[in-house]
């Protein structure tokens, strides 16, 4: 099946490509700014043997990557080669020849994931990242895989798709949960210094067993916040959700001073809830303080007994936790900043940790029927400063990615800059990169460059700028032929 639009069924961006391509120059629409050079890279899960009964976070990992430079905007995507996605390349090559080994199957491999979730770089590395299993190592722009890393045996078990890096001191901070043993309340946390040596690796357990995707850091605390998507390995061999919603559980949140250990953990209470994405965590005035996207429920995990929810397609909102460090209860308070319900958000990096003015944030539908509403309509922009709002609304069906800031230079002030976003267009089942005035997104986007192909619905993604943060050589966007594996949907 190819990638076009059918009459059979309404365009969707969820499925997979199934190919890797370099295309360009692509067409503009407006200008590119003229200071805007460097690669923007985004990671989400593309099955390569796509099953419908698996659950969408489990797809293979695929990096698309926008270079611009001299007014002109390359792209290339490819597989995150894990020895999972080798593994299943291999066994379609097998079962389309008709082979069968002795044994009567492939042997097997180690698993080091998938690599879906998001990519970073840190110490002339490129990263991509998912939370069950350490980082796989990238190249730029060839977004060849070199394989999993633990940094000279020092990362073990599980490390965060949502590392941290302190914009001070270029320490990148990180935790892991489920480990070592899958689905345990053991936890990890641990640090990597500017020049890439791992200077602190340390083991702790959590007040229950959780999915935890982000985590904050301040400039002298970390906060890992335990909430009731629960785990379970005796629900997983029973054949039930290995993860479920269990809000009896309540939240709690571990308090660890930067310069202390697990054992300084301080464990607070607050409501159930679910955050997938912290926008920003700072201190001030004897306070912590945290701005995330609170689901009151949240989406696509069921019950322990496998049942549904019930609250359909609940959103999020962007509410602020406060810690008060003296108030002896130990019980954060909540408060709502934007009513407008939405995902993803992003900062200015670097103010990562630090007191902060301007955050961003994908924007959801809050009107018509549930089947209607779409989850990436449009962007906001946050202006903590002056309580101001600008909104870009997509027309339906379009949708658009996480949007990625990258400063106007590195003296800017806080927030100049632009976004630069994958916007998906129904009408055409075709994507575009978009890029916006970062301050002023309800103006729409500067400049536009079209793909003549969708880049999925995704996760994150990052900047990386011209001077090459990490190792390669310059794009040759035509030096690669497009290359099919398995069917796209």
């Amino acid at each position: 099946m190819n990638d076009a639009v059918t009459r059979s069924a309404p365009p969707s961006n969820m499925g997979p490509i199934d190919f890797e391509t370099d295309v360009g120059p692509l067409p503009l629409k407006g200008t590119l700014p003229a200071g805007l050079r460097g690669t923007l890279v985004r990671n989400g899960p593309n099955p390569v043997a796509p099953d419908p009964r698996a659950h969408w976070f489990a797809g293979d990992g695929m990096l698309h990557a926008f270079h611009i430079a001299d007014g002109a905007v390359h792209y290339r995507n490819r597989w995150v080669r894990t020895q999972r996605w080798q593994a299943t390349v291999e066994g379609q090559e097998r079962r389309r020849v008709g082979f069968q080994s002795t044994e009567g199957e492939a042997p097997k491999r180690e698993d080091d994931g998938t690599g879906n979730t998001n990519v970073i770089g840190h110490a002339g590395r490129m990263l991509a990242l998912e939370e069950a299993h350490l980082p796989i190592a990238m190249t730029l722009p060839g977004l060849d895989t070199l394989g999993a890393t633990d940094l000279d045996g020092r990362l073990h078990g599980s490390f965060t798709a949502h590392p941290k890096t302190d914009p001070r001191t270029g320490e990148l901070l990180f935790f892991g949960y489920g480990t070592p043993a899958p689905l345990s309340a053991g936890m990890s946390f641990g640090s990597i210094a500017a020049d890439g040596r791992v200077t602190r690796f340390e083991t702790s357990e959590a007040p229950y067993a959780s999915m935890v995707h982000d985590f904050m850091v301040t400039e002298g605390h970390v906060m890992f916040p335990i909430m009731p998507i629960t785990a379970s390995l005796e629900r997983a061999q029973q054949g039930r959700p290995p993860y479920a919603w269990e809000p009896e559980f309540g939240t709690r949140v571990g308090l660890m001073p930067r310069g202390g250990s697990s054992a300084d953990i301080v464990w607070w209470r607050g409501p159930a809830c679910y955050v997938f994405h912290v926008m920003n965590a700072w201190e001030a005035d004897g306070s912590l303080y945290a701005d995330v996207m609170q689901f009151d429920t949240p989406p696509l995990f069921p019950r322990p007994d496998g049942s549904p929810i019930g609250a359909g397609d609940p959103p999020a909102r962007l509410v602020r936790w406060q810690f008060e460090l003296a108030n002896p209860a130990r019980e954060f308070t909540r408060t709502v900043l934007d009513p407008r319900p939405g995902e993803f958000p992003r900062i200015d990096d670097r103010f990562a940790g630090l007191p902060y003015r301007h955050g961003w944030y994908v924007l959801r539908d809050d009107e018509g029927s549930t089947e209607a509403r779409r989850n990436f309509a449009g962007l906001a922009h946050v202006d903590h400063a002056n309580g101001e709002r600008g909104i870009y609304r997509l027309p339906a069906p379009d949708t658009m990615s996480e949007a990625v800031f990258v400063p106007r230079s590195a003296q800017a002030e806080e927030g100049d800059g632009w976004l630069l976003a994958t916007i998906w267009r129904g009408a055409t089942h075709t994507s575009e990169l978009a890029v916006f005035d970062a301050r002023a997104v309800a103006n729409g986007p500067l400049c536009t460059a079209a793909l003549p192909h969708r880049v999925p619905v995704g996760f994150h993604g990052n900047w990386f700028d011209a001077a090459g943060s990490v190792p390669g050589a310059a794009v040759q966007a035509d030096a690669q032929p497009t290359v099919r594996f398995g069917a796209s949907s």
